[in-house]
């Protein structure tokens, strides 16, 4: 044997440490115990969504994008956390801050004050109040000028009118709380279809049942009238509703208990807007020389304020459909009635007749416009309560 420090050795094998065994893993056999999870399932979630918590501004957007990515509060305890507001706090704390943007406007604590300031409120508050200006100076023109004008001078009137009404409705839908961020498709053409309806449809479906049309048929614009002044209260229904929301998002601690805080909210806006919606469609019928009840109107005008305030929450699709299918109804009724003229067919018009005959015909579009409403609202109900519904980029 050697000493350690006799000079035949070299230094390197005198300074070399012990060998440390090598550590052996144990394969996994079919009866053993099962592979153990992550240690920091949290690093592995932030892994796979650093885009989003990068971006994020607080950590109510990443609970948006949490959930609109599927995971609920009963998920989010395979994260160890007890929902998803508290998986989205510390996925906020973990994203070093030089990567994130600093939040726009002013703020208290860490919830951002949502609402515009008050001078753009004014300023869609206007813009809200243009359509039903422009046709209630149409409206008021065509009275005054009635017996005067020739017909030719009267039709030339009401189309300046309907386009001077398209475009203040359309700078109006252009921003302000009716704002539709990723648009609203065909909405526009449906809507075309149903206003239209509402203004010629009754006489129509009435001469094709008599066995028409014979010819140029009166239109009833009460409806018209009564829905453009009424965008104004829209704009405000939405309005509070979106506020009232976001505050519910930031005072809350669990998906379920903001979902539950905001379909209530949800119902008294669509509520308060019909209340304002009623008398202005009485008012417009009650001025124009009418006498008839407008639920076909009113029913019109909760299934505009519905659609658009998905829309306006990044939700456009729904309100789509649910305008593509008051549209299939109210041109299947005459399209029954006219179909049932051939040998054979009678029975078609029957379910148009017995309508007809119950509550008028008026009873066609009031069927189309608030079946489609009430289906549309109660969609709205489960889609409103999500908190991403709620968060802006």
């Amino acid at each position: 044997m050697t000493r350690p420090d006799d000079p035949a050795i070299p230094a390197s094998a005198q300074e070399r440490p012990a060998e440390i065994r090598p550590r052996t893993t144990a394969r996994r056999t079919p009866g053993g115990a099962s592979r153990r999870g992550p240690a920091d399932p949290v690093k592995t979630l932030l892994h796979h969504h650093r885009d989003l918590c990068e971006r994020a501004v607080d950590p109510l957007e990443i609970a948006a994008g949490l959930e609109a990515h599927g995971l609920t509060d009963r998920t989010a305890a395979r994260y160890r956390h007890r929902d998803v507001f508290a998986l989205a706090e510390e996925l906020y704390a973990r994203v070093p801050p030089r990567t994130r943007a600093p939040a726009a406007g002013p703020t208290t604590g860490s919830v951002p004050v949502p609402g515009p300031d008050a001078d753009a409120r004014a300023a869609w508050t206007l813009l809200a109040l243009l359509p039903g200006a422009a046709c209630l100076a149409t409206a008021g023109v065509l009275r005054v000028t009635e017996g005067v004008l020739g017909d030719g001078t009267r039709a030339l009137v009401t189309v300046v009118g309907a386009v001077l009404a398209c475009l203040a409705l359309r700078a109006c839908l252009a921003r302000g709380p009716l704002r539709a961020p990723e648009g609203a498709g065909r909405a526009g053409m449906y809507g075309c279809w149903l206003l239209s309806y509402a203004v010629y449809g009754e006489e129509l479906l009435a001469q094709v049942m008599t066995g028409g049309p014979d010819g140029p048929w009166d239109g009833t614009p009460a409806p018209l009238l009564g829905l453009a002044a009424a965008v104004a209260p829209a704009a405000w229904c939405a309005h509070l509703f979106t506020v009232h929301a976001q505050r519910r998002l930031g005072g809350s601690r669990a998906l379920e208990e903001f979902g539950a805080g905001v379909r209530p909210l949800l119902l008294a806006s669509v509520t308060l807007f019909l209340g304002a919606l009623l008398p202005l469609l009485l008012l417009a019928d009650l001025g124009l020389g009418g006498s008839g009840t407008p639920v076909a109107a009113a029913c019109l005008g909760v299934l505009f304020f519905v659609a658009r305030l998905l829309a306006a929450h990044g939700l456009p699709e729904p309100g789509t459909a649910a305008l593509a299918a008051a549209c299939a109804v109210e041109a299947g009724a005459p399209a029954l009635v006219l179909a049932a003229r051939l040998p054979g067919l009678e029975p078609l018009a029957q379910p148009v007749n017995a309508l007809v005959s119950t509550g008028g015909t008026g009873a066609v579009s009031a069927l189309a416009c608030g079946g489609a409403a009430v289906g549309l609202l109660l969609h709205a109900a489960f889609a409103l309560s999500r908190a991403s519904a709620h968060t802006r980029s």
